[in-house]
């Protein structure tokens, strides 16, 4: 099977899946030149509201695919940093499920995700000292972002993998599930975000991003949406919201 990106819509939650089996999914430059363009393809659907990103079989990804890195090393860095500013842009919110490995450019693309579940015995690392490769600067502000200063000079100075229970500590992931669980948690979450306020989220995600430009444009939308009038009407009937933003 060629290494791709699949991706299923259903019930509002999109997920794309990467697919790379015989090299623990591996990215190969094909693969990270697509996920720009299919994620701007699942924004633009109103049928999705929530996005979830997953390896495989028992793997996340085991980042990028050695054997590409005999390609020009900036051309590469470039297409996974774009890649991933491409997911952390998502206007939805995005959330990664990992089991087994996330290392190098999956712990990159994890960490471009909003929320982060992983099985117990996933593994998590960031490698390039390994390689010799100058880790980019927008993806260690980010990674230091999530984990703070002293956990990410722990990742990338030794590259060494560390464990679930480490990682949640850190705040490297949000909730870990036992064996056989992550699936179901995952799917019952994403159930949740997707019944609640896209106009909500999507003005958290732009705010909790630092955006200090949004303010007036996400009052005008609150305005015009409705969320708000359903959101109160839905309480005092004790019935479930039906929100229509972006409507």
């Amino acid at each position: 099977m060629e290494p791709q990106l699949e991706h299923t819509v259903a019930d509002g939650v999109a997920t794309v899946v990467i697919s790379n089996p015989a090299k623990r999914n591996a990215m190969t430059a094909a693969m990270w030149r697509a996920l720009p363009g299919l994620l701007a393809e699942l924004a633009a659907d109103p049928a999705v509201r929530v996005l979830v990103l997953t390896g495989a079989g028992p793997t996340f990804c085991a980042g990028a695919d050695i054997s590409t890195l005999r390609e020009p090393g900036d051309e590469q860095q470039a297409l996974a940093v774009r890649a991933e500013e491409a997911l952390a842009a998502f206007p939805k919110p995005a959330l990664a499920a990992v089991r087994g490995y996330c290392v190098g450019g999956g712990s990159q693309l994890a960490a471009a995700c909003d929320l982060r579940f992983a099985e117990e015995g996933s593994l998590f690392g960031i490698t390039p000292a390994k390689l010799g490769i100058v880790y980019p600067a927008s993806s260690t502000r980010r990674l230091v972002a999530l984990v703070g200063p002293s956990a990410a000079k722990f990742l990338l100075f030794s590259a060494e993998l560390v464990d679930t229970g480490r990682a949640l500590r850190w705040g490297l992931v949000d909730e870990v599930l036992p064996a056989g669980e992550l699936d179901k948690r995952v799917a019952e979450f994403a159930r949740v975000l997707a019944s609640r306020s896209l106009l909500t989220q999507e003005a958290a995600k732009d705010f909790a991003a630092g955006r200090t430009d949004r303010e007036a444009h996400w009052a005008e939308q609150a305005r015009g949406s409705g969320d708000t009038a359903e959101g109160v009407a839905a309480f005092l009937e004790r019935r479930a919201p039906r929100f229509t933003y972006p409507g």
